[in-house]
């Protein structure tokens, strides 16, 4: 029955989810480290990987409506902090802007509100990997700028050591993404 059928990225426990638009610049932080992510021979057992471009509203919304939902997701942005470009950070939820700011990001209206609505009513662990961008440009621009694409690589590793230790420590690895609380 298609009622039945559960997304593997609802079922399986830890969903990496790959944010932002590869035509402009430094905003495809997350496609890139989903696409080095997948090109990995060896991912763990229970990770799920989407390269989820700038649909991660309708992802988001799924797991939400669904029966069955992975424990932890981990959302893999690029971001302007004023930081020094590459710089891997983990901002909360809080600061994750509720106001619309552009059609292409993924924090606008209601995606904000789905991480929440995640976090807060359904029980999920809901982290944010960000990475300082050195420039997103006006005007369609493909290609990371050279700290950003370094910042692939440690981005992958970082996820990659936490998701391994998450599943071949079960129950008692719920702080092994912590890591990725301590950027």
């Amino acid at each position: 029955m298609i009622s039945d059928f559960i997304p593997e990225y609802c079922s399986s426990p830890i969903l990496v989810l790959g944010c932002g638009n590869i035509l402009f610049g430094d905003d495809g932080f997350g496609p890139a480290v989903a696409q080095s992510l997948l090109a990995k021979a060896d991912l763990p057992e229970g990770l799920c990987v989407i390269d989820a471009g700038t649909s991660v509203r309708e992802i988001l919304f799924d797991i939400t409506l669904s029966k069955t939902r992975p424990r932890r997701i981990i959302i893999v942005d690029a971001i302007d902090k004023g930081l020094k470009p590459g710089v891997l950070f983990r901002p909360s939820l809080k600061s994750v802007p509720l106001k619309k700011l552009d059609d292409f990001s993924m924090h606008q209206v209601p995606t904000s509100n789905l991480l929440y609505e995640l976090k807060e009513l359904c029980r999920l662990d809901v982290e944010l990997l960000a990475c300082q961008v050195q420039t997103i440009p006006g005007k369609v621009a493909p290609g990371l700028s050279p700290p950003v694409q370094d910042a692939v690589s440690r981005a992958v590793e970082m996820i990659l050591r936490a998701a391994s230790d998450d599943t071949h420590r079960g129950a008692n690895a719920q702080d092994q993404l912590s890591d990725l609380r301590r950027i």
